[in-house]
């Protein structure tokens, strides 16, 4: 079942990045060039970046009590290590896109050239694609446990379920937020476990697709710079043999583009 729908990430057209490059495009950090959907994936970042305003809100009214407090803290702290991400990303998105490309395009390079570089080439592959899959499936196991907690609580703490009847304890949220509507009554409690899941699993998409692509890349520099290192000992020689000063100056100009390009 994972196979399957790991593979639907996959494409030819970007044979190491081609996963990461379709969660930045589902998650709105690539920016569709169709306006209409390029309005509404800003719509939806701007309805997350809101929610973690109303985190910050929901300190003032849970500041006298310290355990609601330090809870709020610290997911609010990350959140905003979320938000401050993504709007980084969108906001400087030509220089990213161009640092995907200039990716994208030498390893390409490099997986139609030497064959002798394939092991290091599938090394870095199936490194990347481990640290993209394991990360997605950490990070949504931990989005599916924050939002079943206050159902699980409900459920299975008879203590919990009775002080929320007579009204000596609030129901447990999904994520501490302020909502402006009463989240103590059955409705609101609902609307508000709703948009915090979906603030959630939002966010969850922000940070895997975000830091996945991040990771890849810096895999990428590394695999490139040994694979320069190759090259760069093999100006002289090919075989145990000379080359020829012709063969010699390609291979050199060669190894500064990469370089050139590597250090931009």
């Amino acid at each position: 079942m994972l196979k399957y729908i790991f593979k639907k990430f996959e494409n030819p057209e970007h044979p190491l990045l081609g996963p990461n490059i379709t969660a930045l495009k589902f998650w709105g950090l690539i920016l569709p060039k169709e306006l209409t959907k390029k309005y509404l994936y800003i719509f939806l970042h701007l309805t997350v970046i809101i929610f973690t305003a109303t985190e910050y809100a929901e300190i003032w009214f849970v500041k006298y009590d310290m355990s609601l407090l330090l809870t709020n803290v610290k997911i609010t702290l990350l959140a905003t290590v979320s938000v401050s991400k993504v709007t980084s990303f969108l906001i400087n998105q030509d220089k990213w896109l161009s640092i995907i490309n200039y990716v994208n395009k030498a390893d390409k390079v490099q997986r139609d050239g030497d064959i002798g570089k394939s092991d290091i080439i599938d090394k870095y592959t199936k490194y990347s694609r481990k640290i993209t899959y394991y990360y997605i499936i950490l990070m949504y196991t931990t989005v599916v446990i924050v939002m079943s907690q206050p159902i699980y609580k409900y459920i299975f703490s008879e203590n919990y379920r009775a002080n929320v009847r007579n009204g000596t304890k609030n129901y447990d949220q999904v994520v501490s937020s302020w909502v402006p509507f009463n989240k103590n009554t059955i409705t609101g409690h609902i609307f508000a476990c709703l948009y915090q899941s979906y603030a959630a699993i939002y966010g969850g998409g922000w940070i895997t697709s975000f830091d996945t692509n991040a990771i890849v890349i810096m895999v990428f520099f590394r695999g490139e710079l040994e694979m320069l290192r190759i090259d760069s000992r093999n100006l002289f020689r090919a075989d145990d043999s000379l080359v020829s000063n012709e063969e010699f100056n390609n291979r050199l100009r060669n190894c500064y583009e990469r370089h050139v390009n590597l250090i931009k």
